[in-house]
């Protein structure tokens, strides 16, 4: 059986013929085709990144203001809040600025006057490049304020029941006292029959 298989292998197989030299198929000359002509455009200079406007400014350092503000402990805000209420012909921004270092002192009285500084900033045209911060503030604000009233109220609510619950105490060892006392009268008046 393998040499019917090989016979019929080698059936399959062409004699190369010793007369006719093998030649190399042609190549295919195919060439690329041709490129548009697209007139070449020199690239264009990149312009110069564009100076910082007086805007941009006024709002960059109030953002560098606030990172400085906001690591600050007590009383490096107070030493603070001081030297801008001594400087009230200071930068533009100085009332954004003084808003920005009382919001951070987290007292009510410190978060209405820090509201009213941010009102200014917002009356004052000149200020316009900070008017969003300002307006981003002002709502900050208005939920601190919020939140303080809350907080004020709910310990307003603790004490008044930390009150009720000593009256109610006191109420209730006078009335142990008076059941302690009916409890002994009886039995003196027990001993005094026998």
């Amino acid at each position: 059986m393998p040499a019917i298989a090989l016979l019929l292998l080698a059936g399959c197989a062409v004699p190369a013929s010793p007369s006719a030299p093998a030649q190399p198929a042609p190549a295919a000359s195919c060439s690329p085709p041709p490129q548009p002509q697209v007139p070449l455009k020199e690239p264009a200079e990149e312009p110069a990144a564009p100076s910082p406007s007086a805007s941009d400014r006024e709002l960059q350092q109030a953002l560098q203001y606030a990172d400085h503000v906001r690591g600050a402990d007590a009383a490096a805000l107070t030493s603070e809040i001081s030297r801008l209420d001594r400087e009230p012909g200071g930068p533009a921004a100085g009332p954004l600025h003084l808003a920005l270092a009382l919001m951070h002192t987290r007292q009510p009285a410190d978060t209405a006057r820090a509201l009213g500084q941010v009102q200014r900033v917002l009356d004052d045209d000149a200020l316009a490049a900070v008017h969003p911060l300002a307006r981003l503030l002002e709502g900050r604000l208005l939920q601190q304020r919020r939140l303080e009233e809350q907080l004020d109220r709910q310990a307003r609510q603790l004490r008044e029941a930390q009150q009720r619950n000593e009256q109610l105490g006191e109420r209730l060892e006078a009335m142990r006292k008076l059941e302690r006392s009916l409890n002994t009268r009886p039995a003196r008046a027990t001993d005094a029959a026998r």
